[in-house]
């Protein structure tokens, strides 16, 4: 079995931005780097070290946790000096420019990638087309669970959970047993982060449905989706789910629109590299890949199709 992200250095993402910083503005533009950290800890800790409210930070894409990564994020109400004396281990922060507007989710082009695919066998046969899952890291480990909770109006039960996934998100809600208003409790997290689990049972729901169709492009189900094709009419059944449960009146702010997904997508500037010991695991190869996917497109889900091309995903190919 392949490995992916043995350490860090094995998976480096950079984002290709459309941000265009100017001289001035209320936004601070700046490059994230970081090593091992999700977006939410990396912006944590600098909101903590720069004595400002998460909300005042705004980036355009989620990147791997297990990797080195690098990419905009926007800030306001710090100063270029305050920003640049930031000094955090494994978080590097490069001053772009300004501009009027955060950045917005969806500001960028795509990333460019360079992995190391470690103990394996053979040369992996790479085809530039693969089925454009969802990544596993739009789902982590309970966001399915706590999306599923919030559309079914469950909100103890996803406040519950939110608690156990994450210590700093249970601290913000004061969920204890004493708390009855599980509502209010879920207003205290980000909204943005709150309706990241919303879009990752969205997610899931598209994955369950793309598995299945022969259809080009899908609906990414949400409040106002008209659903015409089979395969998704079937996993909103699986589930339980209407496009109307998408609107939320407990917490509007967290109702979500619904979109259109190709099924399909397509690698650019793919190149592979030698055939080389793995100095990690003896007896075995490894192999560097560098490529380019549009917005949207999970890296994992290129290479895990490329590695196990199960047949099912082979088809329409």
């Amino acid at each position: 079995m392949y490995i992916l992200k043995h350490i860090p250095d094995d998976f480096i993402v950079t984002e290709v931005s459309t941000i265009i910083p100017k001289l001035e503005g209320k936004f601070i533009y700046f490059t994230l780097k970081k090593t091992d950290f999700t977006i939410h800890e990396a912006l944590r800790r600098l909101a903590k070290e720069l004595n400002l409210p998460l909300k005042n930070f705004s980036y355009a894409g989620i990147k791997d946790r297990r990797a080195i990564t690098e990419q905009v994020c926007g800030v306001s109400g710090v100063t270029k000096e305050q920003l640049s004396r930031v000094n955090i281990k494994d978080i590097q922060i490069e001053f772009l420019g300004y501009g009027s507007d955060p950045v917005h989710v969806g500001d960028l082009e795509g990333n460019q990638f360079k992995i190391i695919i470690r103990k394996i066998e053979k040369l992996p046969i790479i085809n530039a087309k693969f089925r454009n899952l969802f990544g596993e890291q739009r789902f982590s480990t309970q966001n399915v669970g706590i999306g599923r909770f919030l559309l079914q109006r469950k909100f103890k039960e996803a406040a519950e959970l939110i608690a156990v996934k994450d210590v700093h998100l249970s601290k913000i809600m004061h969920v204890d047993a004493s708390t009855k208003d599980f509502v209010g409790s879920l207003r205290r997290i980000p909204r943005k982060q709150l309706l990241f689990f919303i879009h990752a049972f969205q997610s899931h729901l598209w994955n369950n449905a793309a598995m299945k169709t022969k259809e080009g492009e899908l609906p990414l189900v949400g409040f106002g989706t008209v659903v015409e094709d089979k395969s998704t009419k079937q996993a909103l059944a699986q589930e339980n789910i209407k496009p109307r449960d998408f609107i939320i009146k407990e917490l509007p702010e967290i109702s979500a629109e619904g979109g259109i997904r190709n099924v399909w997508a397509q690698a650019s500037n793919l190149s592979v590299g030698k055939f080389e010991p793995d100095e990690c695991f003896e007896g075995k190869k490894k192999v560097k890949i560098e490529f380019f996917l549009p917005r949207g497109c999970y890296a994992t889900e290129f290479i895990k199709q490329a590695m196990n091309v199960p047949q099912q995903l082979l088809q329409s190919l």
